[in-house]
């Protein structure tokens, strides 16, 4: 029988088991975990109100603009797309109530001085946010329906203004019941949490069918003790005000003192009603499917065994075989140094896998997992450990080791402090909003480039066997302490192992949309002038602070910043594209001249654009940038001259043109 086979056989088997299992487990339960939030990404799997959205992976209930008129008197909710079953009815009729748990941490960040008003975790019954709910409401209910029985909300709030003489002050947690008139109201101050400080903080609300608790901590706190000590504790029966499904979130507010209202991360798990009681018939079938289900399993077990162990030796021995090969870690050193992967260590994630910040000892570490469904298969982990593993240069990222074990692909980094260039240097074009990060200085972003310009000329031309970098991006630019420029993330990297050739083919296009020469749509190859194209597009992104795809098209060429800025430079504006927030700072002909020679790097014809060598000369003024042409030539191929001599014994097409394939971008 083919593994094939056998593995549609377990699932078959699994898939009995589950629904003979869920006929043991009474519906109605909920659980779900965000560690962060990706933007437009999991915003599906909400309810949210107008102007609440994910926003720099956090839930931002209320609007987070720049223009601080924009947010003033604003109510919104958040709300998981799904109810849970809070009661129900069970034997003699008596009810049976659920029991949950909820963590999630908070920020409040005041836009204004003092800021206001708040926000809370609520459970309701309406997923539909009242109107005028803005100011003292904290979008919980509105004047004509608070105290009513009919608003059907029960709400945590954590209030950040004194609005009603009622309030015990402006830094307080208080339950509400129908109502933002608090049944119960405790003061933060004594717990050393001041909600309106702009810090994280972690948030516990337990309900075991009978009593409410609340935590509140510093997200950082190390002080266990901190930690278990209860705010809020109340004798409760939800199912009293509740009606028997409800939505779980949060609701916010701002009045004409604003604040910004975040959630960073959230897991929620509820109980299932039990209002079942006849299912003996599933505890007679159960056992035979588990007997079923577990024989199957150990066999496909043991087979998997022999075909992890066999793809193991086969990995161990191509990256062992050479000669610089690094150091092989065991998967529990990594575990150990990533806190097993711990969401809390996560540094970012890209279309191969996560990134997870770990301490070896004392040294800081960035630990690669590489995804189990990205495209980044053992050749491409392979190649990216082989690749960088033997290259030394200032402005490439340190490769320390790696480790295939268990199905899981690692790679480890040096650590660098201050992330990648795409978090310094892009903006939000639609509301004109800046991120938390410093602006980079002229100086700085000189730098930069210069830093990976020669980390590209080094793998072109300065080390024994030339390599494509094939993906260059400015989320692939990662700077240490210094702000000094690594390149890094080589797992499209390629080694060009011939002498004298120019380019490496593939049958699939990879690299990223927006970055890409438009002659690799044709051919399939990554040569020295692709990379050089995808260098180009950094270098005009980082001087004028926006992303390749910034304009109000497609990431296409026809449509990309290249064009935006020959347009400029056609009318002698180019100057006009230098990111704004650069004003007071600029050296305008070093500024034309690097512009210039980005545009050159992304001239359309392969055969006009400079090498590296080149561009080095020009970033330390030792050369003009090439001359351009005013108005920008149009993409024509085959370029003239022939751009590539045939070589059959590399081409993996056969020395012909590749035909168009699907995109893969990362």
């Amino acid at each position: 029988m083919s593994s094939m086979q056998l593995s549609s056989l377990q699932r078959s088997a699994l898939l009995l088991l589950a629904l003979l299992c869920g006929a043991l487990t009474p519906a109605g339960g909920l659980s779900f975990s965000y560690p962060t939030f990706r933007d437009n990404i999991d915003e599906k799997d909400f309810i949210k109100s107008e102007y609440s959205r994910i926003y720099f992976s956090a839930i931002q209930i209320t609007p987070d603009l720049s223009n601080v008129a924009s947010i003033v008197n604003q109510s919104g909710r958040f709300l998981y797309k799904k109810p849970f079953k809070l009661w129900g009815k069970g034997k003699g009729g008596v009810r049976s109530r659920a029991l949950f748990n909820s963590t999630f941490v908070l920020n409040i960040t005041p836009k204004t001085d003092p800021g206001g008003e708040g926000l809370a975790f609520i459970l309701t019954g309406s997923p539909t946010l009242p109107e005028k709910s803005q100011g003292e409401w904290l979008g919980i209910v509105n004047a004509s329906s608070n105290g009513s029985a009919q608003a059907n909300i029960v709400a945590v709030e954590f209030d950040t203004k004194k609005s009603y003489l009622e309030d015990v002050d402006d830094n307080h947690v208080g339950l509400d019941v129908n109502s933002v008139y608090s049944i119960q109201q405790v003061p933060l101050l004594s717990y050393g949490v001041t909600l309106s400080s702009q810090m994280n903080y972690t948030v516990t609300i337990r309900y075991d069918s009978q009593n409410i608790t609340i935590f509140v901590s510093q997200t950082n706190e190390t002080r266990e003790e901190m930690k278990n000590i209860p705010v809020l504790s109340r004798t409760l029966d939800l199912s009293e005000y509740l009606s028997q499904k409800v939505y779980v979130g949060f609701s916010a507010s701002t009045s004409n003192s604003t604040q910004l209202n975040c959630i960073r991360s959230w897991d929620f798990h509820s109980s299932h009603i039990d209002e079942n009681s006849n299912l003996l018939w599933v505890w007679i079938t159960v056992p035979a499917v588990v007997v079923f289900v577990t024989g199957v399993s150990v066999y496909l077990f043991w087979t998997r065994q022999d075909e992890e162990e066999d793809a193991h030796l086969q990995i161990d021995e191509e990256i062992q075989t050479n000669s610089t090969a690094p150091k092989k870690f065991k998967l529990k050193e990594l575990q150990r140094a990533t806190g097993r992967f711990n969401p809390k260590n996560k540094l970012g994630k890209g279309g191969f896998g996560t990134v997870y910040k770990g301490l070896l000892g004392n040294k800081e570490i960035a630990v690669k997992r590489v995804s189990k469904d990205s495209h980044q298969g053992k050749q491409e982990f392979i190649a990216e450990v082989t690749t960088i593993g033997s290259l030394r240069h200032k402005n490439l990222v340190k490769l320390i080791g790696w480790c295939y074990e268990r199905h899981e692909l690692l790679i480890v980094y040096e650590f660098m402090p201050n992330g990648s260039l795409d978090r310094f240097v892009f903006w939000d074009d639609k509301l004109g909003m800046e991120k938390e990060e410093p602006t980079l200085s002229w100086e700085r972003r000189h730098s930069i480039i210069l830093g990976v310009a020669q980390a590209l000329d080094y793998l072109h031309n300065g080390c024994e066997k030339r390599v494509l970098h094939r993906d260059i991006k400015a989320s692939n630019i990662m700077l240490d302490s210094d702000f000094i420029a690594r390149l890094g993330d080589f797992g499209l990297a390629r080694t060009i192992q011939q002498s004298g050739l120019t380019h490496h083919s593939t049958k699939e296009i990879a690299g990223t949309p927006g970055y890409m020469a438009p002659e690799t749509f044709l051919t399939g190859r990554a040569t020295v002038e692709t990379d050089v194209y995808a260098f180009g597009v950094l270098v005009l992104e980082v001087v004028c602070g926006r992303r390749p795809s910034n304009q109000n098209e497609q990431n296409n060429y026809n449509n990309s910043i290249v064009y935006w800025l020959w347009d400029l430079y056609s009318r002698g504006r180019i100057l006009d594209a230098v990111d704004s927030r650069l004003d007071g700072d600029i050296d305008e002909d070093d500024m034309a001249c690097v512009l210039v020679l980005g545009l050159s790097c992304c001239h359309p014809n392969p055969h006009l654009r400079p090498s590296m060598r080149t561009v080095l000369k020009v970033l330390t003024r030792e050369a003009d940038p090439p001359a351009l042409p005013t108005e920008r030539p149009a993409f024509v191929w085959p370029a003239m001259p022939p751009s590539f001599k045939e070589d059959t014994e590399f081409d993996l097409a056969g020395g012909q043109i590749t035909p168009f394939t699907d995109l893969t971008g990362r």
